[in-house]
């Protein structure tokens, strides 16, 4: 009865391996590819001043976050060195989400001062000089009385000139515009504004993006264009309020990365303030797509360091394609090659090879697709395909330890029935030692390498893994049973053909 033990452990592990691999075909799950097999986009950003390691992984939590909610799968952002690199496989728009990804998307709101005509530059007054703090007379303030607002039509009555002092004033730096610099900044607005051309002179900031709570994009009650619908925490709240009762019937512009993106009137069909309660509804010349994107950005925060595009390699779909067709070519050649020569040279061993890798190859599917799912979000690129075809190598170097301890015995002259498993004591410790030493191979270049050397790290310790599992629960039992049958006598896939020698039962 020292069979039974084999056999469940054989019956176990084959019925492991084509559960697991029905359950990933059933739930149509396969391994999500990467950058260099399913086309996309890779970039690579800088920090503008020097950082602390701290401020740039938040920077990378970020974008990763808003990667994660534009519903890319497989994305893979991280560090290398100082620098973030940015690969989004199988993104087709790829500009489109860069720029969203990679903005710091700090959201201000100030007090529109007065308007400011376009710069000319002036001797009188350095182009590096910061703005003045308030409008050069009072009929050109932005104030509640100079536009007369009317509650009917919710429209200004007055129309109020720019500045002509402002003009010798340049746009205000993108890194002089933040939430801590409490001075006033001349600032453009956003070419989505609908007013491009069109120069702002702001007050300090009254409330910042970082006390938004949530913002949902939505169409507007109207049914015409889009709005952002935000709600703010509790001192937000209490900062917005103060902000508005100071600009009622006035402007105040929302600023998002040194541009205007929209300076609309508050609350002006009412007669009087009134607090808005925490919920602030921003409008202006909004596409669905711009109101997504700047929901999508408030809602995951401003990246605490401004980012600076080094490269950005395009991938496309073609060339991906072509890469996984070679890689799996290589792969699959390799594998046959390996196999046929394992049949001719060992016989019925060799079909021992044959069934070792398929349960192999069904495990590694399973597991691959469901990391590829999992939070994880594991990606097969170029580098794991290579991982795996020398995985087959190595696989093969364990069969052949066992395999020729078995040809010692037999031409020692002792039977297979009564060799087969203490052979395979001799032949595992082997097969173990040399495994252990491509795992230690592998972790070490997952933990110092970076890129797509990863990536062959990864996929090279995993496929060792599971040869050494498959090594023990399947090659062992079958060839010990295989060894005590009467198909080890068989006229060709004889197992005893294969060691070259007629053993006895």
């Amino acid at each position: 009865m020292r069979e039974r033990p084999l056999v469940i452990s054989l019956v176990v592990c084959v019925a492991v391996a084509i559960i697991a691999f029905g359950a990933t075909v059933a739930g149509r799950w396969s391994p999500k590819l990467g950058l260099d097999l399913a086309g996309g986009a890779e970039v690579i950003y800088k920090p503008a001043h020097q950082v602390s390691s701290g401020n740039l992984t938040t920077a990378v939590d970020i974008m990763r976050n808003r990667v994660d909610a534009a519903g890319v799968a497989g994305a893979n952002i991280g560090t290398q060195g100082s620098d973030i690199v940015v690969q989004l496989p199988g993104v087709k728009n790829a500009n489109s989400l860069i720029r969203t990804i990679g903005t710091t998307a700090e959201m201000l709101f100030r007090p529109v001062l007065c308007y400011a005509p376009p710069y000319t530059a002036s001797k009188t007054v350095p182009a590096s000089a910061p703005p003045p703090s308030a409008c050069s007379s009072s009929q050109y303030d932005l104030s509640a009385s100079n536009l007369d607002v009317s509650t009917s039509t919710g429209q200004a009555q007055n129309s109020v000139s720019p500045d002509p002092a402002l003009a010798a004033y340049p746009n205000s730096s993108p890194d002089y515009d933040d939430a801590h610099t409490h001075s006033t900044v001349i600032l453009p607005a956003s070419s989505s504004s609908g007013e491009a051309g069109e120069r702002y002179l702001l007050g300090p900031v009254g409330l910042a993006g970082s006390q938004v709570a949530s913002a949902q994009a939505a169409l507007a009650t109207s049914g015409v264009g889009w709005v952002v619908n935000l709600t703010l925490k509790g001192t937000g709240a209490t900062q917005w309020d103060n902000l508005a009762q100071q600009q009622f019937h006035a402007f105040i512009a929302i600023d998002l990365d040194g541009q205007v993106i929209s300076a609309p009137l508050t609350q002006p069909g009412q007669a009087a303030f009134s607090s808005f309660g925490g919920k602030v509804q921003i409008s202006g010349n909004f596409t669905q797509s711009s109101a997504q994107t700047l929901a999508l950005d408030l809602n995951y925060g401003a990246l605490p360091v401004r980012l600076e595009k080094l490269t950005q390699e395009n991938v496309s779909a073609t060339l991906g394609k072509s890469s996984l067709k070679a890689g799996l070519f290589a792969g699959l050649g390799g594998l046959v090659l390996v196999l046929l020569y394992m049949i001719l040279y060992y016989r019925g061993l060799g079909v021992v090879v044959v069934l070792g890798l398929i349960t192999t190859s069904l495990l590694l599917w399973a597991i691959v697709s469901a990391l590829s799912h999992s939070g994880l979000d594991l990606t097969l690129d170029l580098s794991g395909v290579t991982g795996v075809i020398v995985s087959i190598g190595i696989t093969a170097d364990s069969y052949v330890i066992y395999f020729e301890r078995l040809k010692d015995q037999a031409r020692a002259g002792r039977s297979l029935r009564s060799t087969v498993e203490k052979s395979f004591a001799g032949a595992f410790r082997t097969v173990l030692a040399a495994d252990l030493v491509s795992l230690i191979g592998a972790t070490v270049l997952w933990l110092l390498a970076v890129g797509d050397v990863r990536g062959f790290a990864f996929f090279l310790g995993l496929s060792t893994l599971m040869n050494i599992i498959i090594t023990y629960f399947f090659t062992r039992p079958l060839v010990v049973l295989l060894g005590r049958s009467h198909l080890a006598e068989m006229r060709f896939l004889g197992l005893t053909r294969g060691l070259a020698a007629q053993g006895t039962a």
